[in-house]
């Protein structure tokens, strides 16, 4: 198993740079972060433009991670794809297979992106919107022999308030996703993160779906009891994504079933702790005291 990190969260260094930060602070993969440069969406960077690149630029590319050592483990692109805005899905739909492509031409095999929804329709109405518009997506995913990961954020009030954004949030809805489009190529990027707050066993999905997780992040999640027992579930401020090593999640026992039911992917550092948030040496602090933490439990 190897470890990285996303890297949005250093969205503002050059990838020559990065890249080479990441093998001096020895990091062994990148998921690199694709949304459009001009996106406005939070949590999004652009490391590669994929609208501009061409071969000679994804060949200059490749010859950067080999000259350091780095693989890329997936190419992310998280967006909503059944937006209620039929304008905007296109315009997203029209960058994810863009982004596809550049994962074929960067010799990438995999590509994250969410389900998404549509707010104004029922969860039950949105999966019939998906059913019409993801089988083109993982089609097009084969045709350029890459594989299409659904990372399991619910982004609750991404759109509305108190309101789910993404279809992926539950072990269910996995079922639902994968019954819907069986593709082979098609799959999770597993974040224990988001599973812990809702109270889901982050451990038991691992057995459950393992033939399903491609790719997998790693986030923790801290719990504050006080604000639990007074707000309760339905409250705001009672949990927030930390750093590995910062937070509730059982890394050794994710870590060795991952192994058991036989992942040997890449593990990879989603940055959304806003105490390591900030500067630029904040955050890649951050990364390396998880890299380190994290380290103790991947045995080779």
């Amino acid at each position: 198993m190897k470890l990285g990190f996303l890297t949005v969260c250093l969205k503002t260094i050059d990838l020559k740079e990065l890249v080479k930060w990441a093998s001096e602070s020895q990091f062994q993969s990148l998921e690199v972060a694709c949304w459009p440069v001009n996106s406005d969406r939070d949590y999004a960077g652009s490391s590669i433009n994929v609208i501009k690149l061409n071969e000679k630029g994804a060949k200059e590319i490749k010859k950067i991670f080999k000259d350091y050592n780095i693989s890329i483990s997936s190419l992310a692109y998280y967006d909503n794809n059944l937006t209620h805005d039929l304008n905007r899905r296109k315009e997203n739909h029209e960058h994810l297979k863009k982004v596809i492509i550049a994962a074929e031409m960067l010799e990438v095999e995999q590509v994250g992106t969410f389900i998404g929804r549509n707010i104004e329709k029922t969860e039950e109405e949105n999966w019939k919107i998906y059913e019409e518009v993801f089988p083109d997506i993982i089609k097009f995913a084969e045709k350029h022999n890459v594989k299409i990961i659904i990372e399991n954020c619910p982004m609750v009030g991404w759109q509305r308030e108190k309101t789910i954004g993404n279809l992926a949030y539950s072990p269910e809805n996995w079922e639902k996703m994968f019954k819907i489009i069986p593709s082979k190529n098609f799959g999770l990027n597993l974040d224990p993160s988001h599973l812990y707050w809702l109270g889901i066993d982050y451990i038991q999905v691992i057995k459950d779906f393992k033939e399903r997780i491609f790719h997998a992040h790693a986030k923790d999640t801290e719990i504050f009891k006080d604000k639990l027992m007074k707000n309760s579930i339905l409250g705001r401020g009672w949990w927030r994504y930390r750093m590995p090593g910062l937070g509730e999640i059982d890394w050794k026992k994710f870590i060795t079933t991952l192994k058991d039911n036989g992942y040997d992917g890449v593990l990879s550092i989603e940055h959304e702790d806003p105490v390591w948030y900030g500067d630029e040496d904040k955050v890649k602090r951050g990364l390396i005291f998880s890299r380190k933490y994290l380290s103790d439990f991947i045995v080779e």
